[in-house]
């Protein structure tokens, strides 16, 4: 235990927080590429993500560490964190289960601009009613 705290806080100590304590993350399909989500992590978050394996994110809105899936059942399992040149961005490479976005579609990049305009290129996999109860 006391191997991986010291491993972890090295980790940590690579990333660059933002002044709000804050390092954005981006969630991508460990097996296909496919970019999923973009969420921000504080430094809580990344260690439990690196503990667990279960990815954890800050929700900036609640203001709360975000368990990704605990709601909604969709979970990320993380295979291999990233750390990008500068140290100021993540790169999570996860194991999806389920959709990604919050509305019902597998990743939250549904929308393309194609010829000038904004379409939509992915509809929902599932009712977000059904994720949430709602």
């Amino acid at each position: 235990m006391t191997d991986q705290l010291s491993t972890t806080d090295a980790i940590l100590a690579e990333i660059s927080f933002d002044p709000a304590g804050l390092v954005p993350a981006i969630a991508q399909q460990h097996d296909t590429g496919e970019v999923l989500m973009v969420a921000w992590m504080n430094a809580d978050a990344v260690r439990e993500t690196l503990f667990t394996g279960q990815v954890c994110y800050w929700s900036r809105s609640r203001q709360a560490l975000w368990r990704k899936g605990e709601s909604s059942g969709q979970t990320q399992q993380l295979v291999e964190a990233r750390i990008d040149c500068d140290g100021d961005t993540l790169l999570l490479l996860v194991d999806q289960t389920g959709v990604a976005c919050h509305t019902g579609r597998r990743t939250c990049f549904y929308r393309a601009v194609r010829d000038g305009k904004l379409v939509t290129i992915s509809e929902p996999a599932v009712d977000p009613a059904d994720l949430y109860g709602g």
